[in-house]
């Protein structure tokens, strides 16, 4: 039995192996290593977070981002936009370098066993872990707008569901949405040959400020701190105190999550998007419908006003609803008994991101109602990592010792499988605090 499985192999779950593998845990890595990056965002996108801001989490400190791009002969510099492919590469130098091997399987299933989990793939025979820490991305998250369901698949998509966008050409296309990913998508849309529109809810689009340098003088500094999402005091707060927000009470952290940092595009991306796409703002959706091979969308003013557009596809960049519902790799009744974050549907955690079952434990987006908005982007894996084994660490004390634990990380072993009960009756809910 191993002492962790991690599911997902991006930022967050390469960030949690490595800690676990230097603090001699028995890990397990499973997925496809960067698979959100490799294979859901379009060629020609760029990373808004700063360089310096984007590193991938090693107990060490090394490995970060500027270590890769000095071995490949390039420099990550500040203000300066970094393409998803060179972060791409180097999440799978990261892998190579400092996290246990990646072990490409898809996972079906992890259901509770005895004090710990099994967990089935469709690879081959199920693992057993005496915990197991879900760092699955965003994927299962998808937000459609409920409006678009009645289309057939074809007629829409989500932003995250292209690798190429190059099929748009000569087509018109609406794309929903005022955040990053509407912005980026609908300029490059233009720029491969495509008509998009953007349609929003919003009555303007926000738009970042070119960022400020580095170095500046002590008193701007202090007006305006640089932190990992961004710069002035409000997000230096959601960047560098995740541990005081979970402090705070749920009702607050529910609010925070939704609405902190809301919507906006880069600064690099706003002449790109202005002098090539056409906008309209203060318009709802309420209705979609199939007109052959077009599709009509009944929109809404501000004013209450009716408007149909007429498109030949859409691209819903509406983000990403944090529910464990979605996560339907968790056993059913495991996700039920689950405590939550206030009314939301995300997973209430200890300051080891240890839900309330025990063993089971969080990283990435569905930690955001208990830690903020840190934990959306790259920048909070490195507060996650460390705390996250801490929590296993002490979990597996708990527990007792594992008979023969050798204290080193192992890859490539199958544990035998055994009966699965049901959830059981009762089961301890407890936090690590």
């Amino acid at each position: 039995m191993d002492d962790l499985v991690v599911i997902g192999a991006g930022p967050y779950g390469l960030s949690i192996a490595a800690h676990a593998a230097a603090a001699g845990l028995d890990v397990r890595l499973l997925g496809r290593a960067m698979a959100s990056w490799r294979d859901h965002m379009p060629d020609g996108m760029y990373l808004k977070s700063e360089p310096w801001s984007s590193n991938l989490s090693a107990p060490d400190g090394r490995h970060t981002l500027a270590d890769y791009c000095a071995t490949v002969g390039m420099t990550a510099e500040h203000g300066t936009p970094l393409p998803i492919g060179t972060f791409s590469a180097y999440g799978m130098w990261f892998a190579r370098q400092a996290a246990p091997e990646v072990e490409e399987v898809t996972v079906l299933e992890v259901t509770p066993q005895g004090e710990g989990f099994r967990v089935r793939t469709a690879e081959g025979p199920p693992l057993l872990a005496r915990t197991v820490a879900l760092a699955v991305g965003v994927m299962p998250f998808v937000r459609h707008p409920e409006a678009l369901r009645e289309l057939a698949p074809a007629h829409y998509s989500h932003s995250s569901g292209h690798r190429d966008l190059s099929g748009f050409a000569g087509r018109d296309v609406a794309v929903l949405g005022a955040g990053q990913a509407a912005l980026e998508t609908a300029a490059l849309l233009a720029e491969q040959g495509a008509r998009p529109t953007l349609v929003a809810r919003r009555t303007r689009l926000n738009w970042n400020t070119v960022p400020q340098p580095l170095d500046r003088s002590p008193l701007r500094a202090l007006r305006d701190p640089h932190s990992g999402l961004g710069t002035g005091w409000r997000s230096w707060v959601w960047s560098e105190l995740p541990g005081a927000v979970r402090r705070l009470p749920a009702p607050t952290r529910e609010r925070i999550a939704a609405t902190a940092l809301g919507p906006a595009g880069a600064w690099w991306l706003r002449e790109r998007f202005e002098r090539r796409v056409p906008v309209l703002l203060g318009h709802r959706l309420h209705r979609a419908e199939a007109a052959g091979e077009r599709i009509r969308l009944g929109l809404t003013t501000g004013a209450g006003e009716p408007v149909v557009l007429d498109t030949a596809h859409v691209i819903a960049a509406t983000g990403f609803l944090p529910e464990l519902d979605r996560l339907e790799l968790l056993d059913a009744g495991l996700r039920a008994a689950l405590e939550t974050v206030g009314e939301s549907r995300a997973p209430e955690l200890s300051a080891g991101f240890e839900s309330s079952w025990p063993g089971l434990f969080f990283a990435g987006l569905l930690t955001a109602p208990s830690f903020g908005p840190s934990m959306r982007f790259v920048h909070g894996a490195g507060f996650t990592a460390g705390r996250l084994v801490r929590g296993v660490r002490k979990r597996l004390g708990a527990r007792g010792p594992r008979p023969g634990a050798p204290g080193v990380a192992r890859q490539g072993r199958a544990a035998t499988p055994g009966h699965v009960p049901g959830v059981p009756p009762g089961h301890p809910k407890t936090y690590l605090r």
